[in-house]
């Protein structure tokens, strides 16, 4: 039998699939003290973890790995789920296996990310280490821009939600015709009346991560790679007048590049990840960096795609189901 947390965007889409496909399954809470109680009797346990949820960021990896060293399959596991929402271990993962990661800088003393930042030349693109769909990042293209970030990153830091930045963009994204007058009227009261998660969570302070900000992309592409085996993905366009392609909603389903797919399942395979999406962009000689990656992301790109590829790099047109395909491979995994 599957456990399956009954929360996030993939948990209504796991049941469906278990329900089809005659696979036992029970939903239980992670964040009821009995948690490991409710799991009697279950080989399994499926939880899509949000990092914008406050009590799953706190929760959710420590109950998984405890799970997987008592014996119990997870998803995500260890491997997939560790540097989650963290693009400052992801760097260090990437380059600990010789992955094509665009060029990345982390500084953990204000001194030397200062005399970086005079040396270095322009621009550069600055982030936290969390976030998602462009938030916290910011394109530097002067060296005082670049001295400011870094004296507020050793200073009061930054806070995990910066309700002017949201507004701001949803204004840009009603403009462009992808949000709604009503969810710009929202973003104005996230102003005013902040997040659960940012309330919860302290500043993000004590470090400066930078990447290299590669020219003459005008997107990136997002590969999802699902069980070491199957992909699919999709261009994503950058913002009108911005460089950032995260959070566009403006999307190609195209034809994959194969340096990128090769990239992308060799990856997943190395680092043994049940789940994958990265983002990649392409260097001045055409070549795929990856940007960074995540177990989760979004759920409505994979109906739109005309098909998938397999890890011989075949392409198999039609619909397929990628959710599926999770709880397919863990059932698989605890009935060998």
């Amino acid at each position: 039998m599957i456990a399956i947390h009954n929360s996030g965007n993939f948990a209504p889409r796991w049941i469906a699939y278990c329900e089809a496909n005659n696979i036992s399954y029970k939903l239980v809470n992670c964040f009821d003290n009995n948690i490991v109680k409710q799991l009697e009797g279950c080989k399994a346990l499926m939880w899509h973890h949000h990092h914008n949820s406050y009590k799953d960021v706190i929760a959710a990896k420590r109950i998984l790995s405890a799970l997987q060293h008592a014996g119990i399959k997870v998803f995500p596991d260890f491997n997939t789920g560790w540097h989650f929402d963290d693009k400052v271990a992801q760097k260090y993962l990437l380059e600990a296996i010789g992955a094509p990661l665009v060029p990345s800088y982390v500084f953990y003393d204000k001194k030397e990310a200062i005399e970086w930042a005079n040396k270095t030349t322009y621009p550069k693109v600055f982030k936290l280490k969390g976030g998602a769909g462009s938030a916290n990042v910011k394109l530097v293209r002067t060296k005082s821009e670049c001295i400011k970030l870094i004296n507020k990153a050793f200073g009061k830091g930054f806070k995990q939600f910066d309700g002017m930045a949201y507004f701001l963009d949803s204004i840009k994204k009603y403009k462009s015709g992808t949000k709604s007058l009503k969810q710009v009227v929202k973003s104005f009261g996230r102003m005013l009346i902040s997040t659960d998660y940012a309330k919860n969570m302290p500043p993000e302070r004590g470090y400066a991560y930078f990447q290299e900000f590669i020219p003459n992309n005008d997107g990136d592409y997002r590969i999802i790679v699902i069980g070491q085996k199957y992909a699919y993905g999709m261009k994503r366009l950058n913002r009108k007048n911005d460089f950032r392609a995260s959070g566009s909603s403006s999307f190609l389903y195209e034809k994959l590049p194969d340096s990128m797919l090769e990239v992308a399942f060799d990856v997943a395979k190395t680092l043994k990840l049940q789940s994958a999406a990265f983002d990649f962009i392409r260097d001045e000689d055409n070549k795929p960096l990856i940007i960074e990656m995540s177990y989760a992301f979004g759920t409505t790109g994979s109906s739109k795609c005309k098909g998938y590829w397999t890890d011989d790099l075949q392409f198999h047109p039609g619909s397929f189901n990628p959710y599926g395909w999770m709880v397919q491979n863990l059932y698989d995994s605890i009935i060998e």
